[in-house]
């Protein structure tokens, strides 16, 4: 068994862009994926002035990745309709998530695709719920791991940055490979488009 350290934020569209590379390891029973939220945004509205900058920089990340930004988003994005983002509270919906049956992978991909796709607001408590009932977590059961994981989102956002120095990373997404006492950074941004690359990096690192 790998441990992999993904390091990440639910509001980074970089991280957006990675998604697919993540799911297959979430998906993959060789590895053990670690979620590092990294508490990039608090919450706030994002600028009309910064609404343009946005928009350009996804359109790079779609490009490079091709990853889809959805027609929903875009347009909220480019309208004068509020946009907030909140890192925090999407993270404690991963931690809630991650808490039950180990879903947080599965609560984050939900929480990209229900923002950048969907355009759903997904700094609200109600939003986040609903993506728990899509995923068949019960109403009850999601609102105590929430409460639960409220507690959590600092001293893991604390984690994810002091673990971020100790390794000389920079931005996100980061990632970290932690294997018979030794630890190697992977450049995720180097499998942007290459599928094939990226399995083939895991089947050797799996097989070491």
């Amino acid at each position: 068994m790998v441990n992999v350290h993904y390091i990440f934020d639910p509001m980074c569209g970089w991280c957006f862009g990675a998604a697919t590379l993540i799911e297959s390891l979430s998906n993959n029973p060789e590895i053990n994926l670690q979620l590092h939220p990294g508490g990039m945004r608090e919450r706030a509205p994002i600028e009309d002035s910064f609404r343009q900058h946005i928009l350009a920089a996804d359109q790079t990340i779609a490009d490079q990745t091709g990853q889809t930004f959805g027609q929903a988003y875009l347009d909220r994005v480019a309208s004068n309709q509020p946009v907030i983002l909140d890192s925090f509270m999407t993270a404690q919906a991963i931690l809630a998530a991650q808490q039950l049956d180990g879903q947080g992978a599965e609560m984050l991909k939900r929480i990209q695709r229900g923002h950048y796709q969907q355009g759903r607001s997904v700094y609200e408590a109600d939003t986040l719920a609903e993506l728990a009932s899509e995923m068949g977590i019960e109403a009850e059961a999601w609102q105590q791991a929430m409460n639960r994981a409220a507690n959590d989102v600092m001293p893991a956002v604390n984690q994810t940055r002091q673990l971020m120095a100790a390794h000389g990373l920079r931005g996100f997404p980061s990632m970290l490979v932690e294997q018979n006492g030794q630890w190697q950074a992977i450049t995720v941004s180097q499998y942007y488009r290459r599928p094939d690359a990226w399995q083939a990096l895991w089947q050797t690192l799996t097989q070491a």
